[in-house]
């Protein structure tokens, strides 16, 4: 007996070397991911001796199946340790628990995570399960996890005491004005509890509402004043107000105008500065005439009084021109400068004056600009060296344009100029497009977010435990620069929000340097996505059009959400108008149709289909008449449409469809061509 302690503290030592010696071990072993076939997953999960290599296996082999008792299944005896993967072990079983209609089992199962894992971010899911009648667990979600989503839907259930309803209500214009349901739920607390609320708290709804595009209900709620509304929600109140009619945009002037006099040193002053210079009209050129003198002589104030000062006619603009190149000189970086280099080119362009858009070109170097517009730059210094006459320059200049971007519009039109290729439209085989679909692991890259922990779950396939994990840790900041913007646009894509994702990732690239070529390759990647392959396959084979043009037309239109609609009425991935829907069907279309991918893409190919046999194959009146419809098309045609086609684009007079013809036939080269940048 008296060895016994000895031999207990050598078999402890044992295990303990013994786990310490499996995790060296795994990190020796190839990585397990969703692109590891599932033979292989289910041998390493019953015979691997190490213990965290079959419980990453048991998770992969969980994540990957829909049978709540299977998942159950290869769960089971994985929620060992204090490892955070024990907690997620703990809350994928108890859902699949619920699922089963096993409450109790659910029950020890979400108490056991909350006991063990406090806080972990799936401990907020367990305060969430528990708290259904239980108000205090639900105060204590939204304490301890106020960003996380279970906090989010926790708030928008508050009540029914309207103590608990004020709460929630306040809680969601904080943490998250833009979950679903919250919006009616802000509106309806001023509405019924506006007398009971101080200022502070009507403030905090009001930019809620606000943030949300909201003014008139901002406005309501706040009351005869504005106490109550700092900085941001200031500035959220102006933006919203600014998409209104005439009377609210002078309000929006005003509001914003105070707003830098008030607070000239926050970033909050800068943003409105923006705003208002991004106005044209009489009442913001007064308004920035009295801004603070730090502001009058800023980068975005300057670019604004040289737009207004730019004379009508195409003739030479000489003081313009000099005060637009001091500016982009002095302030290269800034956004505004970028914009004004870019209005002033375009009406040099459309006019012939080949030598003031070089030397407006050339006043930012093209390295010092995001991807997007160092392509455009590029392909314009080849089209003005090309109109002087320097044919060997303008090649030089598109073949480093293909080399580095050689995807995008730009990338199109200078495989064009140099007879490398072009889009192609008829039916047959294409290079396939990149598959990225949520789930699909054959394609599965590294999220490479610098966070250990993040990038685990993600390589797991957990994608919404990811997803949860930095929603709750970043709480109410927003991402800055395109390293966040790209991993939260990317997370945002992996639980199926193409919406927002694509907005992000769109932001993220136009923030990128000359010297983030890693992240200017997974932004191309991430961009151009395969969604609903089977749908639009069927649509393409149909009509005999390429999968490539249908998705580029689906990804600008509804950046791939089926049920998306615009405020005139259109409908799913392709945007169709039901009147248009009805005509290609031979009668009305239910809702459910336009909303369904496989319905959607088959009506909205044979209009694309249309269109393109109406202009005899011509992308760019077809994708044109698709945005601006057919009529309005018909007065732009012009020679220039075969001579120069990129001056007829920049020449559409609908800046919309103009964004529009550039961004989808882009994306369909992009689609096509697969190409990533070379740098």
């Amino acid at each position: 007996m008296a060895r016994l302690p000895l031999l207990l503290s050598l078999s402890c030592l044992g295990t303990g070397l013994a786990l310490v010696g499996g995790r060296a071990l795994l990190a020796r072993q190839p990585a397990l991911t969703p692109a590891t076939a599932t033979d292989r997953l289910e041998w390493l999960q019953h015979w691997d001796a190490d213990p965290w290599r079959r419980r990453e296996a048991s998770l992969l082999l969980a994540a990957r199946s829909k049978d709540p008792q299977e998942q159950r299944q290869w769960l089971r005896g994985q929620a060992w340790g204090p490892d955070p993967l024990a907690a997620l072990v703990l809350k994928q079983d108890s859902l699949a628990a619920a699922a089963l209609d096993r409450p109790d089992t659910a029950e020890a199962l979400w108490r056991q995570l909350q006991r063990r894992f406090p806080g972990d971010p799936a401990s907020a899911d367990a305060l969430y399960a528990l708290g259904g009648d239980d108000p205090g667990k639900r105060r204590q979600l939204l304490q301890r996890f106020p960003a996380h989503p279970a906090a989010l839907a926790a708030a928008l259930a508050a009540g029914p005491e309207p103590a608990e309803r004020r709460r929630g209500a306040l809680h969601l214009a904080r943490w998250g004005a833009r979950w679903p349901g919250a919006e009616a739920r802000l509106r309806q607390v001023c509405r019924e509890h506006g007398r009971a609320l101080s200022a502070q708290q009507r403030g905090q709804l009001a930019e809620g509402l606000a943030e949300l595009g909201d003014a008139e209900g901002a406005l309501r709620c706040l009351g005869p004043t504005l106490n109550g509304l700092g900085a941001s929600g200031r500035l959220s109140l102006g933006r919203a107000l600014l998409a209104g009619d005439e009377p609210q945009q002078g309000q929006a002037e005003q509001l914003l105008l105070d707003l830098v006099r008030n607070s000239p040193t926050t970033p909050e002053a800068e943003a409105a500065v923006r705003l208002l210079a991004q106005q044209g009209s009489p009442a913001a050129a007064a308004a920035l005439a009295r801004l603070p003198p730090r502001w009058r002589d800023s980068a975005p104030v300057l670019a604004r009084r040289i737009l207004d000062a730019e004379p009508a006619g195409d003739g030479p603009h000489p003081g313009t021109d000099a005060a637009a190149l001091e500016l982009l000189r002095r302030w290269p970086l800034d956004p505004a400068s970028r914009t004004l280099q870019w209005d002033l080119v375009r009406e040099r362009l459309l006019a012939g004056r080949w030598r003031g858009a070089m030397a407006l070109l050339e006043a930012i170097p093209t390295d010092q600009l995001p991807p997007p517009l160092a392509a455009r730059q590029s392909f314009w210094i080849g089209f003005v060296q090309q109109q002087l006459g320097d044919g060997a320059a303008a090649r030089a200049t598109w073949e480093a344009l293909l080399r580095r971007h050689p995807g995008g519009y730009y990338g199109w039109r200078a495989a064009v100029r140099l007879g490398r290729g072009d889009l192609q439209l008829g039916a047959g085989p294409h290079p396939p497009a990149r598959a990225d679909g949520p789930g699909d692991g054959s394609d599965w890259r590294p999220l490479a977010s610098g966070d250990p922990s993040l990038d685990r779950l993600w390589r797991l396939d957990q994608r919404t435990e990811a997803w949860e994990t930095w929603r709750h840790r970043r709480g109410r900041r927003a991402p800055e620069g395109s390293r966040e913007l790209l991993l939260e646009g990317r997370l945002r894509q992996g639980v199926g929000d193409d919406w927002t994702g694509f907005g992000l990732l769109e932001q993220a690239s136009l923030k990128l340097d000359g010297d983030q070529c890693a992240l200017e390759r997974e932004l191309e990647r991430s961009l151009h996505p395969l969604r609903f392959e089977a749908a639009f396959r069927a649509a393409a084979s149909q009509t005999g059009l390429p999968m490539e043009l249908l998705l580029g037309v689906a990804k600008q239109e509804s950046r791939f959400t089926p049920a998306v609609r615009s405020p005139v009425g259109a409908t799913g991935l392709m945007q169709l108008m039901p009147d248009t829907a009805a005509e290609l069907a031979g009668g009305p279309v239910a809702e459910q149709v336009l909303e369904d991918p496989a319905g959607n893409a088959s009506l909205g190919s044979r209009y694309l289909a249309k269109m393109l046999r109406q202009w005899d194959g011509d992308p760019l009146l077809a994708v044109a008449s698709y945005n601006a419809g057919p009529g309005a098309v018909a007065g732009w045609v012009s020679p220039q449409l075969r001579s120069d086609p990129e001056l007829w684009v920049e020449a559409i007079p609908y800046p919309e469809t103009r964004l529009y013809v550039k961004k989808v036939l882009g994306n369909v080269w992009s689609y096509q061509q697969g190409g990533e940048p070379d740098c």
